[in-house]
Parts: C-alpha cells; structure tokens; sequence
C-alpha cells in the first residue's frame, strides 16, 4: 500500500467543478426517482466524516498507513456529498449544516452506541479486525460506485453524467486501496478470513441503511438494481467480492434469498 498510498495522499483533493453548469437541471430537471437517489446519496456522503470516530477506537487507529488513508478519505467523501448538495440545489431540496445536523440527530441511541459496540467487538478480535474493515470498506466503496454508474445510464442525464463521472474516478482510488489491504491481510491470516466472511455474512446491508429510512433505501436499491440490467451489477458486483481471498461464493450482494438485495436491508454499515 505505501507507493498506492503515498500518492493518494498528494492527490486527495476536492473536485473541480468550477465549469459545471449546475444551472442546466433547471432547465432539464432530473426524474422524481433520481432526486430521490440523489438525496439519499448526499445524506451518506455527508455523513461519512463522522466514520473514523468508530474507526479510530479499533485497532485500524494504530497502523498509520490506515489512519492516513482514512484522513483523505473522510475529506474526499464529505466534498462529494458538497458536490451532490449542489444538485439537489436546482430542484430546492433541502441540503447544508441545518439539513446534516436534522440527519444526524435522528440516529439517536444507535449513533451513540456505534462506538462503544464496535470498539468492544473489535479489540477483542484485534488486529485481524483491520482486514474486516478493509475488506467492507472495499465492498462498500465497489457498491457505491455502481450506484452512480447506474444512476447516470438510468437518468441519462449530460450534466449529471459527467458530475457522477468525476465523483467515480475518485472511488476509483478508494477502492484500490481498500481493496489492496483487504487482499494483503486476508492472504496473511486464516483468522481473518473466517471473521471477514462471518461479519460481512451476518451484517452487511446496503450502504446508508443503517441510519437512512427503510423506505429510502428500498426505493434507491430497486431504481438501480431493479431489473436485467440491475441483476447484471449484482453480479459483477459478487464477482469481485469473490476474488477476495476467503470470500469466494459468498453471494453476498444478490446470490441468496435472504439478501439485503434481494430481500430489503438489514441493519448495517453506513460507509462508503
């Protein structure tokens, strides 16, 4: 990871959109279902600066190369929820400080409990919890970045197209790191495996469901994933998860009757 992420960490940065002409979804408004997606999206983007306060209470916190990649990525993701905010702008959909805080108060017990429950779970388990991290983070990361992919053929909109295009070369790199630490720690201890396959198995939901309403996330998992084309992402979707060293088969996006897919979201991480 230290060439991968030596890089990353003088290339995060915010995205230019300085020639994006957000005034363009006046005068083509996006669908009702695709504002719906749209805010959703923003709501987790937002969010994600507040994952490393139940990160950094595990035993992520003391390897330097994740805590310095979870820096950037913190930064990245909370402008990207900036980025979908001045979209939702157009239509005037409620978005900024106001809107964030409503969002996070509404959590409740659960946001205060996240903490105290992940830091117990994962300092008894110790530093093979690192590979569980990695390993959901990459799945998350290729998760959501099938979500703006989709979203952008659905709406097959110019203007949003090349909004989503930008906001995905940057998962890209998430991604790829996520994904390179995963493999790296999964092929090193059996522990890991076992415990990965077990903790994605047992709680992974959709991204965002764990503090987003049931309905909202039904409706952004049917828009996008509904249909032949979106059975075909459930699939290249499984497909990579697969090729994670103990995950092969897993079938955890779509390969079974009581997946969050297929079946509606369980509890789960918001990250992404």
């Amino acid at each position: 990871m230290a060439i991968e992420l030596d890089s990353y960490k003088h290339a995060a940065a915010k995205i230019d959109d300085r020639d994006v002409d957000y005034g363009g979804f006046r005068d083509r408004p996006l669908s009702p279902e695709a504002l719906r997606c749209l805010r959703y999206m923003c709501d987790i983007e937002s969010h994600t600066v507040c994952y490393p306060r139940d990160l950094l209470v595990t035993p992520s916190h003391a390897d330097p190369r994740v805590t310095t990649f979870l820096t950037m990525w913190a930064y990245e993701e909370y402008l990207h929820g900036e980025v979908l905010a001045k979209v939702l702008d157009a239509p005037d959909i409620p978005t900024g400080n106001a809107h964030i805080a409503a969002v996070r108060a509404g959590l409740g017990w659960r946001d205060r409990w996240a903490p105290i429950q992940q830091a117990l779970a994962a300092n008894l388990i110790g530093v093979d919890f690192v590979a569980v991290h990695m390993a959901w983070g990459a799945v998350n990361e290729w998760s959501t970045h099938a979500g703006y992919s989709r979203l952008a053929e659905r709406e097959q909109h110019p203007i949003l197209t090349d909004v989503l295009g930008r906001l995905m070369r940057q998962e890209t790199r998430h991604i790829a790191l996520y994904a390179t630490q995963a493999r790296d720690r999964l092929l090193r201890s059996a522990r890991a495996r076992r415990l990965t396959r077990f903790a994605l198995r047992r709680f992974w939901a959709p991204v965002g469901s764990g503090m987003m309403p049931r309905a909202e996330t039904t409706h952004l998992v049917g828009y996008l994933l509904g249909g032949p084309a979106g059975a075909t992402v459930i699939d290249q979707l499984d497909e990579r998860i697969h090729r994670l060293p103990g995950l092969d088969g897993l079938g955890l996006v779509g390969g079974s009757s009581g997946s969050p897919v297929r079946s509606g979201p369980r509890r789960g991480s918001s990250s992404g």
